[in-house]
């Protein structure tokens, strides 16, 4: 059987794995609730659903600018490499 990939799944199965074992683990410190391992991944697809699209739209556009600011600083110290004609 193969598995299914989300487009809003964008974690590996091991950070996943990670995660709901996460979620488990503070239901049950944090609100002394027992949840399983359905609940648990239930709670995770919400949020991957709900904002990690976000959050990763977020890093690429913070990746843009990074990269535009990068390239004209990269212009400047070209530009200062031209030599002059005498």
């Amino acid at each position: 059987m193969t598995k299914i990939k989300r487009d809003w799944d964008l974690i590996s199965d091991e950070k996943r794995k990670e995660s709901i074992d996460d979620i488990i683990h503070f239901f049950k410190n944090e609100r002394d609730e027992e949840i399983g391992i359905i609940a648990a991944e239930k709670i995770l697809d919400h949020f991957l659903k709900t904002v990690g699209i976000q959050i990763y739209n977020k890093s690429v556009e913070e990746s843009i600018i990074f990269l535009k600011n990068r390239f004209e600083s990269l212009e400047i110290d070209m530009r200062a490499l031209l030599k002059k004609i005498e």
